[in-house]
């Protein structure tokens, strides 16, 4: 599925955490689609299941994902509420980080085109026009 950097001073959890959030934002795993079981994910993985079970934990928090007992662990359907708020703080960061890239240099046509790779990688690849 994908690997993960033991030798970084990132956390394993936190790592994990990122890789599935990837995997969510870019519809690999889709909407209500049952996620690997911790035993199953830490198998494939080499890790320890509460590794894998505090990565889960985290994702439910951040509202990627959803628990039902006895079943299992799911990718969550996108909420409006939870969306509006999320939004907001990304574009309070982004301002900040754009206005440090600029101060620092970056022209306005090197940061579209940034956008335009995020927006394809989105996407997948796929040509809306």
């Amino acid at each position: 599925m994908f690997q993960l950097d033991i030798r970084s001073r990132k956390p394993i959890y936190e790592q994990l955490v990122e890789k599935l959030k990837e995997l969510i934002i870019h519809e690999v795993f889709v909407a209500d689609q049952q996620l690997p079981s911790v035993r199953a994910l830490a198998q494939e993985l080499t890790i320890n299941p509460n590794t894998i079970q505090k990565a889960y934990r985290e994702l439910e928090h951040q509202g990627y994902i959803y628990s039902v007992p006895g079943k299992g662990k799911y990718v969550a359907p996108q909420s409006e509420t939870k969306n509006d708020e999320k939004v907001k703080k990304m574009k309070e960061e982004l301002v900040k980080l754009l206005s440090e890239a600029m101060y620092l240099g970056m022209k306005k046509e090197d940061i579209l085109s940034l956008v335009a790779i995020a927006e394809e990688a989105v996407k997948g690849g796929e040509d809306n026009d």
